[in-house]
């Protein structure tokens, strides 16, 4: 493992524990805890989170966490995902095998296997099968991204041993804070902070030219992208990146909504949408989830 990857785990864990302090589950959730969807069950699992009240089946948002491919697990995600399931969603929140022990695409195909569970499972769990979205934050919006190429690119989804669930496309896709432009292509702040990880840690073959094809999410979007909301803000230190994908997205004739939230006199930072406690990550999650709904 990099020294990269090993002072993301030991200094983010700390951080991530102090965001959460005090926090528990709320009243107005149900929750299905340690569900396994794969076949290594002490990796593979997964939780689903209902509003209490809610009957029926309920449109149903896939989160694939962050964490630089290296770090993080649904519990690290349980409350911004319960607080997705309080605007009225089924939210399905899971833990995906970690670089470098897992080197990609194992990451990608934990994402399907956990989509082929929700197809599987959608009626024990109220889970509306014909409304699935994604969102994804930081390494998690990178693998959303790639994902949701493989379900509308039969040619890019070719490089792959997985088959997504015939004819799935998420309905559409919440960006946040990602990182999408990994190697090659233009530079950015993210990119070289990032680039022995990326090499040493999550790619098996350090880089070579199959894996730079393979990578970038700004290479494989197409015209069948579904829509996406892009979420950046000032502070964040991938907000270079959204630029690069916005572009291929306007390219393509993708339908989206771009947003930066804070100012640069009042910054906000990575991933502030996770912290549940402040204001302005609830008006970020509001928003996003109010795109979803206007997409039923």
């Amino acid at each position: 493992m990099s020294k990269t990857s090993e002072k993301m785990r030991a200094e983010w864990k700390v951080n991530d524990a102090r965001r959460d302090a005090g926090l528990g589950t709320p009243d107005d959730v149900v929750r299905y805890d340690d569900i396994p969807y794969g076949p290594e069950n002490a990796i593979q699992r997964l939780d689903v989170y209902r509003p209490k009240e809610a009957e029926g089946a309920l449109p149903v948002i896939v989160s694939v966490h962050g964490g630089g491919w290296v770090y993080g697990d649904k519990e690290l995600y349980q409350f911004y995902c319960m607080s997705l399931a309080q605007r009225g969603f089924a939210v399905v929140n899971f833990t995906y095998r970690l670089a470098p022990e897992y080197k990609f695409p194992a990451q990608l195909e934990d994402v399907n296997l956990v989509m082929e569970w929700v197809f599987r499972n959608g009626d024990e769990y109220g889970l509306d099968t014909g409304n699935i979205f994604m969102v994804g934050d930081s390494a998690g919006a990178h693998l959303a991204g790639l994902y949701t190429a493989a379900c509308t690119s039969k040619e890019y989804a070719a490089n792959y041993d997985f088959q997504v669930p015939e004819e799935f496309v998420p309905k559409a896709v919440g960006l946040n804070c990602g990182a999408y432009e990994v190697l090659g292509g233009r530079p950015h702040e993210a990119t070289d902070m990032n680039r022995e990880l990326i090499c040493e840690d999550l790619l098996a073959e350090h880089g070579s030219e199959k894996e730079q094809r393979l990578i970038n999410v700004t290479d494989h979007v197409n015209s069948s992208f579904p829509p996406v909301y892009l979420m950046t803000c000032h502070g964040d230190f991938c907000m270079d990146q959204a630029p690069s994908l916005e572009a291929e997205l306007k390219k393509h004739g993708v339908t989206y909504v771009y947003k930066i939230y804070g100012t640069e006199e009042s910054p906000l930072y990575h991933v502030f949408h996770l912290t549940v406690q402040e204001e302005t990550g609830q008006q970020c999650n509001d928003e996003e989830c109010a795109f979803f709904r206007s997409m039923l």
